[in-house]
């Protein structure tokens, strides 16, 4: 699996993104100020995971920089969806105490403001966690994906009449999915703690950046993953195919064989 960035590395904003809710990182029409943070990279706080087993209980560190951009849009949380992202028990005066923190950091979160994205349950996920989930999701479909078991399966359904024509098929299909985690691989959207130099265009960086920030870093090594998994199964079939060329009639018995 290819790897994009740990947990513990942070990404500021690029500093052109396309659209006008991108480019109100910087200030929102709201009044939430995010000109003056304090250190982007200082840690906030630390949160216990939600999906670890109780037996291994898992915290993450909660920098700064990604309180910032859970603020400001696309989501734009409000002290409440804030404070359960942060995992602040409820009480009279958690909206007010929260506030007054974030002003001590140089963030202003105005009471009764709304947010922006529809909630989901990567929402409730700070992105420790969910680059955490799409590590070990990478990691399954590296180790456990089917993916020979699928080509034999999908090459006994194939007309043998028809091999040269699926070989060319997918091996246009695999080189278009290169292509595409080519792309997704350069991604540099703001994670963690790091500043990675953006080395897309903005346009293509700021929609990528947008998917990013409503996935909390999952959305790009999922994909990644994913289609790791489909390329990995596109080779096992093209080697059986190769292989079935070359052996003739024996690999057409084979065939009737296995059915």
């Amino acid at each position: 699996m290819r790897s994009f960035v740990s947990g513990t590395e942070v990404v500021p904003v690029p500093s052109k993104l396309n659209g006008s809710a991108l480019s109100a990182l910087s200030l929102s029409k709201e009044g939430l100020g995010l000109g003056g943070v304090s250190n982007p990279a200082e840690v906030f706080c630390s949160v216990p995971g939600r999906l670890s087993l109780l037996s291994s209980t898992s915290k993450y560190k909660v920098t700064v920089g990604e309180v910032q951009r859970r603020l400001a849009p696309p989501e734009c949380l409000n002290a409440s969806l804030l404070g359960g992202v942060l995992r602040r028990a409820k009480s009279k005066n958690g909206g007010r105490c929260l506030r007054e923190r974030l002003e001590k950091i140089g963030l202003n979160l105005p009471a009764g403001r709304r947010k922006a994205a529809n909630v989901t349950l990567l929402t409730a996920l700070v992105e420790g966690e969910a680059v955490h989930l799409a590590r070990d999701f990478g990691y399954v479909c590296e180790t456990e994906f089917p993916a020979r078991a699928m080509a034999e399966y999908l090459c006994r359904q194939s007309d043998p009449d028809q091999l040269h024509a699926r070989r060319s098929m997918l091996l246009a299909t695999k080189q278009v999915c290169k292509e595409f985690i080519d792309l997704m691989s350069q991604d540099r959207s703001p994670l963690g703690a790091g500043r990675p130099t953006p080395c897309l265009e903005p346009s293509i960086q700021g929609n990528l950046t947008h998917f990013s920030l409503l996935t909390h870093g999952f959305g790009t090594p999922a994909i990644c993953a994913a289609l790791s998994a489909f390329q990995s199964y596109l080779l096992e079939a093209i080697k059986l195919l190769d292989k079935g060329e070359g052996g003739g009639k024996g690999h057409d018995k084979d065939l009737k064989h296995r059915k």
